[in-house]
């Protein structure tokens, strides 16, 4: 079967023709047929071969990619629950069972977890063979490539739970990236007031407006004092920051007002610098956020059925999984939100 895969240590991603190791699905696996995948910054990386990916090379080769949807096409011994054509997304962490997290219940504070496609093979393939427990099922009616955004979609769910939103909030958000866009989205829907913030991102913003968002503003063309004051006439309550640049948390916590929530969700490569004597004076809560919970994974379904229409213009871009690198050139790109790998698609689509 056609493969995107992490051969080697080291920049790029190869096409590759690749099989399963026997002819069953594994004890507690279950094997899809993979019908929509997206690309994520986390896959961008691993390509790249950032520094913070190295812990990547001992499981290579493998295939990448984990915000896929699908339909299952065979079942391992010992698995209760899902069936041959049901339709499934990938929460794609594979926790360990046996930390205090785990056994608090808690499997995204697990700290020995597994990713399905960083440690072990993803959904850039024709099919993936998974732990059952990483599977949901989704709606009949709800699209394959649509149903493909949940698990972004969760992660933006979770950095709004955390950040405590609540209607009538004042929310900025830092990024309109796909999690800040849906991040804004998620706080609009709670009835937050919302300012979606970008620099240089006319494109992602026109597609955030399309989206349903409310307020945005570009920094190329008005500061985030001024925009923030406009927009609510003062201070906001709560900052999501999604950049991954760290120089915009110091600017995000500049415009909270004292005792609000930053929420961190941005992956950075460098560290930030921040007033520590202000944040503490300001009594302002600085806050993680990584991953989502079963209940955010929940809620993104739930949103994906009731405002899918909305949301599917997150995704702007749909390729055959043979056009995988040219896909990743497009994903790197500002145009671009939402690029899609399609396996059963033999032409390339822009939205």
């Amino acid at each position: 079967m056609l493969a995107l895969r992490k051969t080697r240590a080291g920049r790029g991603v190869d096409l590759v023709r690749t099989g399963f190791d026997g002819p069953e699905p594994g004890p507690g696996e279950v094997e899809v047929a993979i019908r929509a995948a997206g690309i994520c910054g986390s896959d961008l990386h691993a390509a790249a071969w950032d520094p913070s990916y190295g812990f990547m090379e001992p499981f290579l080769p493998l295939t990448i990619g984990h915000e896929f949807a699908g339909a299952v096409t065979a079942t391992g011994s010992g698995v209760a629950g899902l069936e041959v054509g049901d339709r499934v997304v990938c929460w794609p962490t594979v926790p360990c069972g046996d930390c205090d997290g785990c056994r608090a219940g808690r499997p995204s504070a697990c700290e020995a977890r597994r990713i399905v496609g960083l440690h072990r093979d993803g959904g850039f393939a024709e099919r993936v063979r998974v732990p059952a427990g990483v599977l949901h099922r989704i709606p009949d009616a709800l699209a394959f490539d649509r149903a493909a955004l949940t698990e972004p979609l969760s992660i933006a769910v979770n950095a709004v739970d955390v950040a405590e939103v609540g209607a009538g909030d004042r929310v900025v958000v830092l990024g309109p990236g796909p999690i800040g866009a849906a991040c804004a989205f998620v706080a609009q829907e709670r009835g937050a007031r919302v300012l979606l913030v970008g620099l240089n991102d006319g494109a992602r913003l026109r597609i955030a407006e399309r989206m349903g968002i409310a307020v945005t503003c570009d920094l190329s063309e008005q500061g985030l004092d001024a925009a923030v004051r406009e927009t609510f006439g003062g201070r906001c309550d709560r900052v999501i920051e999604a950049t991954g640049a760290a120089a915009s948390v110091g600017q995000g916590l500049s415009v909270l007002r004292p005792e609000g929530i930053f929420v961190a969700a941005g992956i950075h490569a460098q560290p930030c610098e921040l007033d520590l004597s202000r944040l503490v004076r300001e009594k302002k809560q600085l806050r993680g956020v990584h991953d989502t919970t079963a209940r955010a994974f929940a809620e993104a379904i739930a949103l994906l059925a009731r405002r899918g229409d909305a949301l599917a213009h997150l995704i702007t871009h749909r390729l055959p999984l043979a056009e995988g690198e040219a896909a990743f050139d497009l994903a790197r790109g500002g145009g671009a939100m939402k690029v899609l790998l399609l396996p059963d698609q033999t032409k390339g689509q822009t939205t």
